[in-house]
């Protein structure tokens, strides 16, 4: 079983989307966006990025809980992971990405919220 790229429409009229593992976790959850198209250019990012050496940028909350961000060529983050207990989880969740992303099915669950 592969990883999926969920993609969906918020109340707000905006899209967003999730990467999750092949367990179903999600791994890296999106900004939004104000059209299907950006949302989908964003996917195609994390796709692109996710295998480049340096996208990812680790990073500590404010209650010290390690997560990550995955950056674009251009700087621009793509996606934020959750945060996560240590050091060696957060690693563990950007190889996750790393393995995933790539060859992720998309699920584009905005065809049957209108």
């Amino acid at each position: 079983m592969s990883g999926k790229f969920r993609l969906k429409k918020g109340s707000n009229g905006q899209f967003h989307f999730n990467l999750e593992a092949s367990n179903g976790q999600v791994i890296l959850a999106s900004e939004h966006y104000k059209s299907k198209d950006s949302a989908l250019n964003g996917i195609d990012s994390v796709r692109r990025n996710a295998a480049r050496e340096g996208a990812f940028e680790p990073m500590t909350a404010k209650d010290g809980r390690p997560y990550f961000v995955l950056k674009a060529t251009n700087g621009q983050v793509v996606g934020q992971s959750q945060l996560y207990a240590s050091a060696a989880s957060c690693n563990q969740g950007m190889e996750s990405v790393r393995k995933h992303a790539p060859e992720a099915t998309l699920v584009d669950e905005t065809l049957t919220t209108g």
